[in-house]
């Protein structure tokens, strides 16, 4: 499925991909553009999963140049949102961590 905007082969976000409510990850406060909504919205499996895709579909080498550039772009887009979500992750494990040493030392 399509959307009037997207190239003809460009990937569709999985509608209603799951997430776990209070982890989305946190957007660098100097991100320079705005994921599209239906990019925004995936949960990490959903873009690494896309992406994974699209890497496929370029390595075929079978699109044209248009085609090609479109895709790549799309995967650009998507390693964004990958790297938005492992970084989310990294800093609530830091968080964690860091709460973990607090209250071993408020126990001593």
């Amino acid at each position: 499925m399509s959307t009037p905007d997207a190239p003809e082969n460009a990937l569709t976000a999985d509608e209603g991909a799951p997430g776990t409510p209070g982890t989305a990850p946190v957007t660098p406060a100097g991100d320079e553009k705005a994921l599209p909504a239906d990019v925004a919205e995936l949960s990490y499996e959903a873009a690494r999963d896309q992406l994974v895709e699209v890497v496929r579909r370029l390595e075929s080498g079978q699109g044209g140049l248009e085609d090609s550039i479109a895709l790549w772009e799309r995967g650009e887009m998507l390693a964004r949102r990958c790297q938005q979500w492992l970084d989310g992750a990294r800093e609530r494990l830091e968080d964690a961590v860091a709460a973990r040493r607090e209250e071993d030392g408020a126990e001593r």
